[in-house]
């Protein structure tokens, strides 16, 4: 009679260094830029990450890399895992005991544990396979109740079909902006180095010079990223230029596991006419389908606050969808009161959320209480 094989679980936690952990997301297909050891510890600090890992007889089966945020030395704060955990492995079936032995992991370590609020901004889009897992996993926690900011609209681009339909698919009048910039004699330049980033910067400096809007974009935090980032797992730069040399449009988009995200897009002075972005999206678009890539998530839209951008990226002809709300739970009534007060502090002052100015707000309410 054969013998079964007991099953090993084993939870590590803090292990991985920044190498360690780039070669360790490089076996889930659901990984992303925001998971990635440079985004972390460009964006919050590498003193301020902690990240956990789930094995399975020897063999990675989940990670995540959350955010740590403690305003002062006594024990209350807040754990932030944003686009996370990562469970897909590469050419394997999804074990759905994975999800929940993960999720219970989370909660363990970071809950009960060091007893911190955790926050979740889960990677997956209301309405898949992947959203109902998350449920799944997450069933215990509170669902945070839609607001204008933890609400991540976007479109997604199924990148499957042939290009011929691909481009079948494409709003006609979109279609027709995209032709015309293929008879305007521009060439495009790819790659993933500083200099062809800093070539995308010049562009963006100028759109910005020339339209004067606020953003919260901060492209030389996104240089620093760049340079830490694993080669492999680099953003991805497109310049277009027209035929006198003189750069006309600039597009960055991550390509990490089995989706590409749109970051960020400049069009200069000189490209104005020129339609570029539309050569540059549809050459990017070739590009992934090329590269094993199975989907384009087009970033956020707003319809009412930026109706040209939402037009813009509604002509792919993408799928409408939106990220689930942030799941939440804590264990600890300080860390829940402080962090819930922090993030109205926030809202109220700056109608936005953002992990830094939270932790200012947090350390402002310890201060006064």
């Amino acid at each position: 009679m054969a013998q079964i094989r007991k099953t090993d679980w084993e939870i590590e936690v803090d292990r991985a260094d920044a190498r360690e952990w780039s070669t360790m997301l490089d076996l889930f297909g659901d990984a992303n830029i925001y998971q990635t050891s440079a985004y972390g510890s460009v964006r919050w600090g590498e003193k301020n990450l902690s990240r956990i890992a789930l094995k399975r007889n020897g063999e990675t089966v989940a990670i995540a890399q959350l955010r740590i945020i403690r305003p002062t030395p006594l024990k209350f704060g807040m754990a932030y895992l944003r686009w996370g955990p990562l469970w897909d492995r590469r050419g394997q079936p999804l074990d759905p005991e994975v999800p929940v032995r993960m999720s219970a992991a989370i909660k363990n370590e970071y809950i009960k544990s060091r007893r911190l609020l955790l926050r979740v901004i889960p990677n997956a889009f209301s309405g898949s396979p992947r959203a109902a897992t998350m449920h799944q996993a997450f069933g215990e926690f509170a669902v945070e109740p839609p607001t204008k900011e933890n609400t991540y609209r976007t479109f997604v681009l199924d990148l499957t079909p042939s290009l011929e339909d691909l481009r079948k698919n494409l709003d006609k009048k979109w279609r027709n902006q995209l032709t015309r910039s293929e008879k305007n004699n521009l060439t495009v330049a790819m790659g993933n180095g500083t200099e062809e980033y800093e070539a995308f910067c010049e562009i963006y400096r100028e759109m910005m010079k020339r339209k004067q809007f606020e953003t919260t974009v901060d492209i030389e935090e996104f240089a620093q990223i760049q340079n830490e980032l694993a080669e492999h797992q680099r953003m991805c730069v497109l310049i277009a230029q027209n035929c006198d040399g003189a750069r006309v449009a600039g597009l960055v988009a991550s390509a990490i596991g089995d989706s590409a995200i749109y970051l960020l897009g400049a069009t200069s002075d000189d490209g104005l006419d020129s339609k570029g972005a539309y050569l540059l999206q549809w050459t990017l678009i070739k590009w992934l389908r090329d590269s094993g890539i199975k989907q384009y998530d087009l970033g956020g839209i707003d319809p009412e606050v930026n109706p040209g951008v939402y037009h813009f990226k509604k002509g792919f002809s993408g799928t409408d969808v939106c990220q689930l709300n942030p799941f939440i739970a804590s264990s600890s009534a300080l860390s829940s009161g402080m962090v819930k007060a922090g993030l109205a502090v926030q809202r109220t002052l700056k109608g936005r959320l953002g992990p830094r100015s939270l932790a200012r707000s947090l350390k402002e309410l310890a201060a006064r209480n």
